[in-house]
């Protein structure tokens, strides 16, 4: 059963959580925003609980508390219980009163997976968006489109063939060096030559083994792809796949295609990756002008002088750089840079709610300019 949002404290107590935050504090904005997105979502989080049972966290709770693990770059769900059960700032934001019990951590782990069903990362993202005063900051006309690599929580050794199996020839029952239990068995992988087609991970089989270009290391990773309007750069859509060669392009047709007009021309950036002649003949199929960085090492570019001479060009790809800006916030402070899930669905969901997360964290600023 659905918990309730609603605060509750001691009969006496001389703790003020609302007079302890200063009326300036960023976060009291951001909570703002939040709560009117989740306010919006209520129908969506009672479809996903019963009717009757034993209350569970409430997901307003939840997804206020999964926020701040964002926000201060908190590891896991157990430290993050442990800053919630002193920190009052932490308390007040997430809706706790002074005298209310944390949650077990691996009991705010199960109720956050439940999540998962709802798809309730995407919709908050959406929400947050849907704002009248946050609409306002968004751009119509003009996007940006890229992808980042985020690598996976498996060790390559777990990259085993597919024929081997997880059979215990495969494995180790001697404790590695460090102490603790079993690990994978010692392998000697020079000169062997693996890839997708004949060898998976046994920890995360959704993981690829990919390398962003000549001479990088080549890893376990899935990637994120965001949409940003080039106005405020603000992230507009989000979603994550399996890594591979395609799936850049192929992302960011999906995330433009609802935003192009067929009566109105828009226009979308991207890096060197993107200029390939079918993605470009697919954008301009849809009226979307594509203003991709020209890539002509060896081969000729798709992107000609119909497009490279108007002064509108230069100016996309000048902005298009911010979307690195994301990338770098959402991997390093909010902890996407190497995931601690597994699968697509679950990377997919942490990945697309750091998103909404670098939005809230950047909208008291815009809000107070405009």
């Amino acid at each position: 059963m659905r918990g309730e949002d609603a605060r509750s404290g001691a009969l006496f107590s001389y703790v003020d959580l609302e007079a302890r935050v200063p009326s300036s504090h960023p976060l009291r904005t951001i909570r703002d925003l939040a709560n009117e997105a989740l306010s919006a979502l209520a129908e969506d989080f009672s479809a996903l609980y019963a009717a009757t049972g034993r209350p569970s966290i409430p997901p307003e709770k939840l997804l206020r508390a999964m926020l701040l693990q964002a926000f201060y770059s908190i590891r896991s769900e157990r430290q993050l219980m442990e800053r919630l059960d002193f920190d009052l700032l932490f308390r007040w934001f997430v809706g706790l009163g002074v005298d209310d019990p944390v949650w077990d951590h691996s009991t705010f782990s199960k109720n956050r997976d439940r999540l998962l069903d709802g798809d309730v990362a995407a919709k908050f993202l959406s929400a947050v968006l849907a704002q009248r005063r946050v609409k306002r900051l968004l751009s119509n006309d003009h996007f940006s489109v890229d992808g980042t690599l985020i690598e996976a929580w498996a060790s390559m050794k777990s990259f085993a063939r597919k024929d081997a199996g997880e059979g215990p020839e495969n494995k180790s029952d001697d404790p590695p060096s460090g102490g603790g239990g079993s690990r994978n068995r010692e392998a000697d992988f020079h000169g062997e030559k693996r890839s997708n087609e004949t060898h998976a991970s046994t920890s995360d089989p959704e993981a690829r083994l990919y390398r962003k270009g000549a001479g990088k290391e080549a890893k376990l990773c899935f990637i994120g792809h965001a949409l940003m309007e080039n106005r405020n750069a603000l992230f507009v859509d989000a979603c994550l796949t399996p890594a591979d060669g395609h799936a850049e392009r192929v992302a960011a047709l999906h995330m433009i295609e609802p935003r192009a007009d067929r009566a109105k021309r828009i226009t979308l950036a991207a890096d060197k990756g993107y200029d390939a002649e079918d993605f470009v003949n697919e954008l301009r199929s849809m009226r979307v002008t594509p203003h991709v960085a020209q890539n002509v090492r060896g081969r000729s570019s798709a992107i000609d002088g119909r497009t490279t001479r108007h002064a509108g060009y230069g100016f996309s790809l000048r902005i298009r750089k911010r979307i690195e800006e994301g990338f770098g916030w959402i991997k390093t402070v909010a902890g996407q840079e190497k995931t601690k899930f597994r699968g697509c669905e679950r990377v997919g969901f942490a990945f697309t709610f750091a998103v909404a997360a670098y939005n809230l964290v950047r909208l008291p600023k815009l809000l107070a300019a405009a």
